[in-house]
């Protein structure tokens, strides 16, 4: 017996020693893949913006020269004060707006719905219908590469993403130049977004941070809270479609340099220095307002516009019962 060494025999050992390995290592991986499921959140249904945070924004629009908030450089100062309204009659600014940023500043609701794919049943896109103002966006979570750098964009653009915990990340690239507000800012088509949805019971926050290095100099972030809707929002929307708006062949509605007539509303309005209502990067930060204390001047009159309390004249004063 001796330099005799001992070895298992392939028998039922080593089956039970195999299938034991084989059970713990399944039962290690099962809360890795039961986590992956739970932080997968539904957010599939119709959402109710609500309206009353950022009204100005979303409703009648802001002000021509408000620009307040907006990190702009100069280039994309000169180019929002250059806007002119009419400028939307030209064929090719027409759907200027149907960029996945109106989802943002818009006032749509928005339906939220699952794309499967069959052969994995699992979740292979989410999508958020279009409105009459932005087109659907398609977000890919079946881990598909972006396109090429100088692949063709569009007004929807490329859009991947990913969950971190609870929270859906999106990112948006391949954009078409469209509208940061309403008044007349712009970006380029170097734009990128990233959109975060936070689903809470009933209630859905979406932020949206947008990043330019053409007219921005730092990101711009905003965003939206939802409440869940039992009306099913509309997603049959007809796409933007160029038209003739009534502008004679060759005229391009704009203003030159220095010869915007809007650019002083701000301030006679509100009282708001030309300095804040012109954007910038200071302008986003409330340190900005110890800066305008000595400059600001209320102005006097009766309030005409997006009048608040402490603007707007006081109520009326009601009669005492009797008199």
């Amino acid at each position: 017996m001796a330099g005799y060494i001992w070895k298992p025999r392939a028998g039922k050992s080593a089956c039970r020693m195999s299938f034991a390995v084989a059970l713990l290592l399944a039962t290690a991986a099962l809360p890795l893949r039961a986590q992956e499921q739970i932080t997968q959140v539904d957010l599939s249904g119709s959402w109710a913006l609500q309206e009353d945070e950022g009204v100005m924004e979303r409703v009648a629009g802001p002000i021509p020269d408000d620009f307040t908030g907006i990190p702009l450089n100069d280039a994309g100062r000169d180019l929002a004060l250059d806007y002119n309204p009419g400028s939307y009659s030209e064929p090719e600014r027409i759907c200027l707006q149907e960029t996945p940023w109106s989802l943002a500043i818009g006032p749509w609701a928005i339906r939220i719905w699952p794309q499967v794919d069959p052969a994995t049943r699992q979740v292979a896109a989410w999508v958020i219908g279009g409105t009459e103002s932005h087109p659907p966006v398609t977000i890919w979570m079946d881990g598909r590469p972006q396109p090429p750098m100088l692949a063709p964009h569009d007004r929807w653009g490329f859009t991947t993403g990913t969950w971190k915990g609870d929270m859906l990340i999106a990112y948006t690239t391949h954009l078409k130049a469209g509208i940061l507000r309403r008044s007349g800012a712009f970006s380029s088509d170097q734009t990128t977004l990233t959109s975060t949805f936070i689903r809470h019971d009933d209630m859905l926050i979406a932020a949206y941070v947008l990043q330019d290095p053409v007219y921005l100099t730092e990101p711009y972030a905003y965003s939206n809270s939802y409440l869940r809707s039992d009306s099913p929002v509309g997603i049959d929307w007809d796409p933007c479609i160029v038209g003739y708006e009534g502008v004679d062949e060759g005229e391009v509605p704009f203003y030159l340099p220095g010869k915007n007539p809007l650019v002083d509303q701000m301030q006679k309005i509100y009282g708001i220095p030309e300095e804040a209502s012109l954007g910038g990067a200071e302008t986003m930060y409330p340190e900005f307002r110890d800066k305008l204390k000595a400059k600001f001047v209320m102005p006097s009159g009766k309030c005409t516009i997006y009048c608040t309390t402490g603007f707007a004249p006081p109520p009326p004063q009601r009669r005492a019962p009797g008199s």
